[in-house]
């Protein structure tokens, strides 16, 4: 059935003075100061309110072609709404699919659910707070990308100590590209779950140069050592001989199960990884220290890291001691964190000519391309092929 107007007719609109309005049905039309009149549409559809500008009538444009416009947005969210999964009326919004999502993660066994939880909750939910997910386009997101860089990095700091705003960076490409990544997880997910027909948007992320990684050379190894023996807590030297010798991450490390160590064939099972379940390649000589805390350690211990104050049972945190050893070795603790060690020991087996795919085994990385990074830390080992390639061909002129 025709809409019927009363108010919104060709008399009423000719009698506007300049800058008076007729609103009905949705429409809006507005006699402007030039003499112009142009027409908008102000509706709700599917509980959004749209207002959207239609153009004007010198451009040709018509009451009803403002009609055909709320028709066609009205018939789109009826498509829309065909394509839900059964017995959704409306798109999920954002703020509820997030919430959902971390839970079905959990249910999922999924990896990396706090790091996502914490990027929604703290950047991505405020952003797009409830906006039904099949409305976030590409632009949409690209918005939110330039605000992101515009915003200060605010850091986890000490209690009851002030923050210097004027010292704060702002929001690394890097950190934007890992917010990015969970949304488009999401939207992957969604798909999946049938919470979408389709993704609504392509997410562009921004390109990173890659960064040099620091490591440690073999005398600050030797440093960091020597002073780990010497502080008030007697695990932290442990800690660190792992982590360099195998290029295990912190979490790894500090889960390690008695169970898990395996001298025989000098391996430790790690039944959570960032790539999966692994076995992690351990060197002789960690292999004879592991033997000689396993031999004193009393028969009920389950980890190598206990901890009778932790709710799992293992310590979950070695910071401030890996800390104190840094800086009682003379290096910068700002620099060298604990994934420093995973960096060393990566470094140093490509550096020593180790073949990629198996520095890959013993990293544990997903990806051969994650490895191909640590081969330009520095030209040494490079330029040691050319003179070996050098030597095999000789004078071949």
């Amino acid at each position: 059935m025709a809409i019927k107007f009363k108010k919104l007719t060709r008399p009423q609109m000719r009698r506007l003075n300049a800058g008076e309005r007729i609103e009905e049905h949705g429409i809006v039309f507005t006699r402007l100061k030039s003499g112009d009149g142009r027409f908008a549409i102000n509706v709700m559809v599917d509980g959004e309110r749209i207002h959207r500008a239609i153009g004007k009538e010198s451009e040709g444009v018509t009451r009803e072609q403002a009609e055909s416009a709320i028709a066609g947005m009205r018939t789109k969210a009826r498509e829309d709404r065909l394509n839900l999964p059964k017995g959704r009326k409306v798109a999920m919004g954002f703020r509820e699919a997030a919430k959902k999502y971390i839970e079905k993660l959990e249910e999922e066994g999924g990896k990396d659910i706090k790091a996502k939880q914490r990027r929604l909750e703290q950047h991505l939910v405020p952003y797009f707070g409830n906006q039904p997910l099949t409305k976030i386009t590409t632009s949409e997101i690209d918005r939110y990308k330039v605000m992101r860089l515009k915003e200060k990095a605010v850091p986890g700091g000490e209690k009851n100590k002030p923050l210097d705003i004027s010292a704060l960076k702002y929001t690394s490409k890097g950190t934007i590209n890992r917010e990015l990544a969970a949304i488009s997880h999401l939207f992957s997910k969604a798909v999946e779950w049938q919470w979408l027909p389709y993704r609504p948007a392509k997410i562009n992320r921004f390109h990173e140069e890659m960064k040099k990684r620091v490591y440690l050379t073999r005398e600050q190894i030797s440093k960091l050592k020597e002073e780990s023996l010497k502080d008030k807590n007697p695990l932290v030297y442990l800690f660190i001989m792992i982590g360099i010798d195998t290029g295990m991450r912190k979490s790894e490390i500090l889960k390690i199960g008695l169970e898990h160590i395996d001298l025989d064939r000098r391996l430790i099972h790690i039944p959570v990884a960032k790539a999966g379940t692994r076995e992690q390649p351990i060197t002789k000589r960690l292999a004879i220290q592991l033997k000689e805390v396993i031999d004193t350690v009393p028969e009920e211990q389950e980890w190598l890291f206990p901890s009778t104050k932790s709710a799992t049972g293992h310590i979950t945190n070695m910071d401030k001691a890996f800390r104190r050893v840094v800086t009682a070795a003379g290096l910068d603790p700002r620099e060298i964190v604990r994934h420093t060690m995973r960096h060393t020991a990566v470094t140093h087996l490509v550096q020593e000519g180790i073949d990629l795919p198996t520095v890959m085994r013993i990293s544990g990385h997903k990806t051969l391309a994650m490895v191909l990074r640590y081969a330009h830390q520095n030209g040494e080992h490079i330029q040691d092929a050319m003179d070996r390639l050098e030597q095999r061909l000789g004078d071949v002129s």
